[in-house]
């Protein structure tokens, strides 16, 4: 299993916090008192929740203890822990007016089990707000996707990345087994990269990050010259120097129903 590394991911953090800014600001509740933020990483969307709601017990969790260490340093007021949300969600509690999680659910499989417990998590009432990448059928997956699986590196890779999510409509059909209100969208943000390396930086932090954590310093020199050189073809440069981007994200927002 390869480590996140905070400093490479916070590189980019604006972007990165941008869709969570954009899924608390659809959320109503007036006066949480307790929210969890599930897969917290370096814990600027903890921030976001602080910010928003700043009279609730916040509590950021994440999988990762080195994204645990740089939010408690980072967020000093907030509160941070440990924990595997593949199986140690229920030690949580059940009580949470907000359930929240921004980026995360993409790494963690069984979604359809994972769903049901982030509700079971929520008090009467409580949402559950939830933000995924949906840019498979984006140059950049594409290319990696074509390039791990080359003669030439496929080997290397006897894990690859397995994306979990599941598609908007199987979404659909789980939370209207689950509740009966509840609200789906998409948006895709257009992020300005100053040049094809940044689109490599920001990569390198998450999509690439299981790849290149398993290779040699030669191998790894290499293997990303192969994506860059894919991503130069990919990503045509605007008048003013600049890349466009695209990143499409999934939102999902639905209400605890009463029994």
């Amino acid at each position: 299993m390869f480590t996140w590394d905070s400093k490479q991911y916070v590189e980019f953090v604006n972007e990165r916090t941008q869709p969570a800014v954009d899924l608390v600001s659809r959320i109503q509740l007036s006066s949480p008192a307790k929210i969890v933020d599930i897969g917290c990483g370096p814990g600027n969307s903890t921030y976001v929740l602080a910010e928003r709601f700043p009279h609730a017990d916040i509590l950021g969790v994440d999988s990762s203890e080195d994204m645990i260490q740089t939010a408690q340093k980072t967020y000093p007021s907030l509160h941070f822990r440990k924990c595997d949300a593949r199986t140690e969600l229920s030690g949580l509690g059940n009580d949470f007016d907000i359930v929240f999680s921004n980026a995360c659910i993409q790494w963690i499989p069984g979604h359809p089990v994972l769903i049901k417990s982030m509700m079971n998590m929520l008090r009467t009432g409580g949402v559950l707000a939830v933000q995924t990448p949906m840019n498979y059928d984006e140059p950049i997956h594409k290319i990696i996707t074509a390039v791990t699986t080359s003669i030439r590196w496929k080997e290397k890779f006897p894990a690859p990345r397995v994306f979990y999510n599941l598609t908007p409509g199987e979404y659909y059909d789980l939370l209207s087994e689950l509740t009966g209100t509840f609200t789906l969208w998409q948006t895709t943000y257009y992020h300005r990269m100053k040049s094809h390396n940044a689109i490599m930086e920001w990569y390198r932090g998450t999509g690439l990050r299981p790849y290149i954590s398993v290779l040699q310093e030669k191998d790894r020199k290499i293997f990303e010259s192969e994506i860059y050189d894919e991503v130069v073809k990919a990503y045509p440069v605007q008048k003013n120097g600049e890349i466009i981007f695209r990143f499409p994200r999934f939102f999902m927002l639905a209400e605890k129903p009463s029994l």
